[in-house]
C-alpha cells in the first residue's frame, strides 16, 4: 500500500480571513461549534510541505451504515453489492482538505463512469457536507460521518485520504494527507482492477505535499 487547522468547514464561497497559526492552537475547542471553513480562504494559505506518513488502512465492517446526503444509509455490503468503493474522506474543519478538494474532485471525475461507486466521505453533518462541498455535493455521491464513525472503521491517522475499497470488502489501496505519488498509487490500483485510464496526478498547480490533519479529534 503506498506512503504517504482551522476548523471552520470551509465553506465553498468565502470571504473572511482568519490567522492559521491562532486557530490551529484552538483547533478541538472551535470544532465543537463552528461552521465549515471557506476554500477561498483557505487557499491563501500557504501550504505545509512535511513529508506525508505511510496510510495503513483497515477493511471497513461489512454492517458498516455509510448514509448519504440523499436517501436512507446502508450497509458497505450492500453499497459493495455492484461496484467497487472509490472514497475521498475530507474534513470540512480543516484547510488541509480544503487544499486538495479540486484535485480530488478532478480524479474522482476520472473514475465516475468506471465500475466503482466514487463517493466523498465528509466529516460533518449534512448542512457541514453541503456548505463545504458547494455543487461538488450533488455531482458526487456524498456520505456524511459525523462521528467519525467510518474514519475509525477504515483506520485512518490523517485526512484528506483516498481509499480504495474492493466489491469483496477489502481495503486495496489507500493513500493518508496529500503526496500526489501515493494517491497516483492508489489511482493506479483502481484503474488495473477496473481496466479503466489512469488520471494524470499530479498536474501543474496541484498543492505541494502534505502530511494532513489528524482524523481523529
Amino acid at each position: 500500500m503506498g506512503c504517504i487547522g482551522w476548523t471552520l468547514p470551509l465553506v465553498w464561497v468565502g470571504f473572511a480571513s482568519y490567522s492559521l497559526r491562532s486557530t490551529i492552537r484552538t483547533r478541538s475547542a472551535r470544532r465543537r461549534t463552528a461552521a465549515p471553513v471557506s476554500t477561498a480562504v483557505a487557499s491563501t494559505v500557504r501550504r505545509p510541505h512535511p513529508l506525508p506518513s505511510c496510510a495503513v488502512a483497515t477493511d471497513p465492517p461489512a454492517d458498516l451504515i455509510l448514509t448519504p446526503l440523499k436517501g436512507e444509509g446502508r450497509t458497505v455490503e450492500e453499497w459493495l453489492t455492484v461496484f467497487h468503493l472509490v472514497s475521498v474522506v475530507v474534513d470540512p474543519y480543516t484547510n488541509e482538505s480544503a487544499w486538495v478538494l479540486d484535485v480530488a474532485a478532478r480524479i474522482l471525475r476520472e473514475f465516475s463512469d468506471a465500475a466503482v461507486r466514487v463517493n466523498w466521505i465528509v466529516t460533518a453533518d449534512a448542512d457541514d457536507a453541503r456548505a463545504f462541498l458547494g455543487p461538488l455535493a450533488s455531482e458526487l455521491l456524498t456520505f456524511t460521518d459525523p462521528d467519525r464513525t467510518a474514519v475509525k472503521a477504515l483506520g485512518l491517522e490523517r485526512l484528506p485520504a483516498f481509499v480504495f475499497v474492493l466489491m469483496d470488502g477489502t481495503v486495496a489501496a489507500a493513500a493518508e494527507g496529500w503526496d500526489p505519488l501515493a494517491w497516483r498509487k492508489v489511482a493506479d490500483t483502481i484503474a488495473t482492477a477496473v481496466k479503466w485510464s489512469r488520471p494524470v496526478i499530479p498536474e501543474p498547480g496541484d498543492p505541494h505535499a502534505f502530511e494532513g490533519s489528524p482524523a481523529l479529534l
